[in-house]
């Protein structure tokens, strides 16, 4: 049987038989008793293996110290000053069962919230885990949002306490964060305790501050167990990253969550007892929640936590991480993919990446050419380098090519295919369902148990914001635009509400970037849509160039020529920007509404969750200096 054959026999299994199907899936993680029901679907909320009863930081390590693995490697954490720790897995379960009783110590208990504002540090994961295993439910935030995302999220999630560090790295600096905690403290009267990491002598202190190793040593005599927790409570809350103007606090449970996120890292990723695992990302998205804690300890494997940024102190960070503890699989970003791209491959060069068998990609579409550079130059073609698809409310993967079936041929620039259990479709704007090739927006017609069945404290918004009935059923609602080949793989082409529209042509913001991409002086690119009296839309183009290139007159009207070549005259560019940077969320995914309000000289909103503020300005003053010249291309 040929890779084909075996993803399609496997997509069938899920198809023919869904909740059968999602059944056996459940079956290889433990419960302390099982489910009742599979699915109880009640359009368009729903509840996985209702009355089972499990916990998911449970299963993550007592499982695997009662199972006689304690003496395994769990947890390498990396920074970018050189600091490593190592923690085995009997060491991580001293460190939650201490910090659970310090919990119980402060009062808190099953049900009640707490917000965590840290990087991703071993800390941070312990009190992730810590908690959990008692009942409490937590709240991530990222330890770089400003005090209103920050003071908004623990409103909306009803934190009665706050765990921060007074600083974080990030690029040979420390970033202070206790200003941050003081000022979103101040806001939000329903915090009763402020627990503090510190890391530095600063002076700063927030009102009522507890120091960590107080916080701990109060727990001293408390109870330290775990609690076991009906399937369908919630584990987490997590806030979705911030493309929207305003944030939704998506829930994820001790069963459903814990199932997919761990048959996915076994069918999509491969993930094994004996991997070295890297996620790039950070503990404050979901891909931290679900691929640098959750599902490697789920596994038993062991996984690596790195804070500050891949490029610092040098080109080479990304590349020695992976030689100096021997990776087997690395899942990074896009955004990272180009940013490394910037550099060229000779960083890549200085190092043995041997141990290496796969690379996979995430967050927005991995453009084709920033693909081929990763797959052929710096890695050589040696081992895979994989695109796949999801969102903070499908708590783990749902298109892809599924690595641990079998391997796909690759198409670059496609995210893959949907993964089993996933009923997708690509639909029109009144529900129609769309042929091969038919560009519309992707929609998933029936619950898996990664989905996040509601928001926090705002369960009319889910309805009105997620699911929409088409033509005799009711669909989840991506808002991503796309289209299905004859193959079955899926090509996202941006947000819906992002897609161009020139001359009555629709054409996606993620094909026009691509496009810029494929010069060699590329960076990175953002595009939107403007207003034009002649054509309806035109492209208002923002580009990044790499290490060592100019702006001149003759690269843009060279990177004029080459998007004309690869998307024909359709493509017309009223204007073509050169920046330093592009504006984009704390995860990394370009904010096209930033660049959108840019253009269109109004206020763009809530940039709460932005990586850098400058650059919403860079990009507005390149534009106020173009109106005062004249508009490139035509």
């Amino acid at each position: 049987m040929d890779a084909r054959e075996k993803v399609l026999a496997w997509k069938r299994e899920a198809t023919e038989d869904p909740e059968g199907f999602w059944g056996r899936a459940a079956e290889q993680v433990p419960w302390f008793r099982k489910w009742e029901r599979v699915l109880d679907w009640q359009p368009p909320t729903f509840r996985w293996y209702s009355g089972g009863m499990s916990n998911l930081a449970y299963n993550c390590v007592d499982h695997h110290v009662a199972a006689g693995r304690g003496d395994h490697l769990a947890l390498i954490t990396e920074n970018e000053r050189g600091e490593r720790r190592t923690f085995t897995y009997a060491d991580l379960h001293r460190d939650i069962k201490r910090v659970g009783a310090a919990l119980r110590a402060m009062g808190i208990a099953k049900g009640d919230r707490i917000a965590i504002y840290m990087p991703t540090s071993a800390e941070a994961i312990i009190l992730m885990l810590g908690a959990i295993r008692i009942g409490v439910v937590i709240l991530v935030v990222f330890a770089g949002f400003g005090a209103g995302a920050l003071g908004e999220r623990i409103r909306l999630a009803g934190a009665r306490a706050l765990f921060a560090t007074d600083v974080t790295y990030r690029k040979g600096k420390d970033v202070q964060l206790l200003p941050i905690v003081s000022q979103a403290v101040a806001g939000t009267p329903l915090v009763e305790h402020v627990v503090v990491l510190r890391r530095t002598k600063s002076a700063d202190r927030v009102r009522d501050e507890i120091s960590w190793q107080d916080f701990l040593e109060a727990g001293a005599g408390h109870e330290e167990g775990h609690v076991e927790l009906e399937a369908n409570e919630p584990a987490y809350i997590l806030a979705t990253s911030g493309t929207t103007a305003k944030p939704k606090l998506a829930v994820h449970t001790h069963g459903g969550y814990q199932v997919y996120v761990y048959s996915m890292a076994k069918w999509m990723f491969g993930l094994r007892e004996s991997d070295i695992w890297w996620s790039t990302s950070d503990i404050g998205w979901v891909v931290g929640h679900s691929y640098i804690v959750f599902a490697p300890f789920l596994i038993g494997s062991t996984t690596i936590a790195y804070e500050g940024a891949l490029d610092h102190p040098n080109a080479e960070t990304f590349y020695a991480i992976v030689e100096r503890n021997k990776v087997t699989g690395v899942f990074t970003s896009p955004t990272a993919a180009r940013l490394l791209m910037r550099y060229g491959s000779e960083p890549a060069r200085k190092h043995d990446l041997g141990s290496l068998e796969r690379l996979f990609c995430a967050g927005e579409v991995l453009n084709a050419p920033a693909w081929e550079w990763l797959q052929k130059e710096a890695l050589q073609d040696r081992v895979p380098v994989i695109d796949h698809y999801w969102q903070t409310e499908t708590g783990g993967p749902v298109v892809g090519n599924p690595y641990g079936i079998a391997t796909l041929p690759i198409k670059p620039g496609s995210g893959g295919v949907p993964l089993a259990g996933i009923e997708a479709a690509v639909v029109d704007q009144d529900g129609k369902e769309l042929g091969p090739g038919e560009k519309g927006i992707f929609v998933i017609k029936r619950p898996f148990p990664g989905l996040t069945a509601r928001l926090w404290a705002e369960p009319e918004r889910y309805a009105m914001d997620y699911w929409e009935t088409v033509p005799g059923e009711t669909v989840y609602f991506t808002g991503d635009a796309s289209s299905i080949d004859d193959d079955g793989y899926v090509w996202f082409s941006g947000r819906a509400d992002e897609i161009i529209k020139i001359a009555d042509h629709r054409i996606g913001t993620i094909e026009v970037e691509t496009a810029f991409l494929r010069n060699p002086a590329v960076a990175e690119a953002g595009v939107t849509g403007r207003p034009d009296e002649l054509r309806g839309q035109v492209i208002s183009a923002f580009v990044v160039l790499k290490q060592g290139r100019q702006p001149s007159e003759e690269l843009k009207k060279e990177l004029l020529a080459t998007v004309r070549n690869e998307l024909g005259p359709l493509a017309v560019i009223g204007e073509l920007n050169f920046v330093d940077m592009l504006p984009k969320t704390r995860s990394g995914k370009i904010m096209r509404r930033v660049l959108k309000a840019v253009i269109l000289d109004k206020d763009p909103g809530d940039i709460s969750t932005i990586e850098d503020e400058g650059s919403v300005d860079e990009a507005r003053e390149a534009w106020q200096h173009l109106k005062t010249g004249v508009a490139a291309g035509d």
